[in-house]
């Protein structure tokens, strides 16, 4: 993914309303990201909790997204798996993110949902570059490459929702 600025985040936005995204806090150490290993840029809004937003890249343009995370307490023996990058967590590391849609829908109130990694580090796990708490991913037979097209796959299909 190529280095982002505050303002090509904060004007990607498909599913709030420009004055929310000129609102949202917004990364203060966008220089210092591994920009070469990320797929998509995601963090959590440090006030808000229950907010998360992440960027990427789509047909050459950012597409940014206004997530919520639900909350709920999960024992530490529970374990689950992330939609977008397949690593599995225990307790809270795997949320369910919902999305407003885009446009007409979300201002109906409309939404999709997916469980993603809670610190929205997915591109890392999947290149090994962080793990998860857990200790280690899987061992899969996909080459990184392969694992890294899927779980933009997977991203992909789920931004796709927001237009439907």
């Amino acid at each position: 993914m190529r280095p982002l600025t505050e303002q090509d985040i904060r004007n990607s936005f498909v599913n709030c309303s420009k004055g929310e995204a000129q609102r949202l806090a917004v990364p203060r150490d966008l220089g210092q990201h591994p920009w070469d290993d990320l797929d998509f840029l995601g963090w959590r809004e440090p006030g808000a909790p229950d907010r998360s937003y992440l960027v990427t890249e789509r047909d050459d343009r950012l597409v940014g997204v206004a997530l919520r995370l639900t909350t709920s307490r999960r024992g530490f023996l529970h374990r689950s798996m992330c939609s977008v990058c397949l690593t599995t967590h225990p307790g809270g590391g795997v949320s369910l993110m919902a999305a407003r849609k885009a446009g007409a829908a979300g201002r109906e109130g409309n939404s999709v949902g997916l469980y993603m990694c809670t610190d929205l580090a997915c591109s890392l796990y999947v290149r090994g570059r962080k793990v998860p708490e857990s200790g280690a991913r899987f061992e899969e037979s996909l080459t990184t490459e392969e694992q890294i097209a899927r779980a933009t796959g997977n991203l992909s299909a789920f931004i796709d929702k927001l237009y439907v």
